[in-house]
């Protein structure tokens, strides 16, 4: 026979969706701040191919 489960406390549910939370907030801040020194020009860990022949088309 089925027993219902015991229902889980708000401080629990609060603990988890803040852990869930700082992760997306710890994941979009690098993104954000890879995408800044790409812009800038300063960044040392990531290469990227620049195509010169199509922004040389479009102008």
């Amino acid at each position: 026979m089925a027993v219902p489960k015991k229902r889980t406390s708000r401080s629990r549910k609060r603990i988890r969706k803040n852990v869930w939370k700082d992760k997306t907030n710890k994941i979009a801040s690098k993104a954000l701040s890879l995408a800044r020194s790409i812009l800038t020009g300063r960044s040392k860990s990531f290469y990227y191919t620049t195509n010169d022949k199509l922004s040389e088309s479009n102008q």
